[in-house]
């Protein structure tokens, strides 16, 4: 799961030698946490949440494949 964000935020942003993926797993759940450059925060987020909200979409459909849960964190 880290992979598939990982590639979803590099094409997304003009820096992305810049983007860090780091997954905390827990028992049941993970926290995917993804930080990119400053001026690139606003083309993962997009307008009104929406490019986050659909990697978060596709993030739930292949964590629920996996049976497990996954959380994205948006990191400043």
């Amino acid at each position: 799961m880290r992979d598939l964000i990982l590639q979803i935020a590099r094409a997304l942003v003009d820096n992305p030698d810049l983007v860090s993926v780091n997954e905390v797993c827990g028992d049941q759940t993970s926290i995917i946490e993804l930080k990119v450059a400053k001026e690139d925060l606003g083309k993962v987020i997009g307008k009104k949440g929406r490019t986050a909200h659909a990697m978060r979409v596709i993030l739930n459909a292949a964590s629920t494949k996996l049976r497990k849960m996954a959380v994205l964190q948006i990191i400043e």
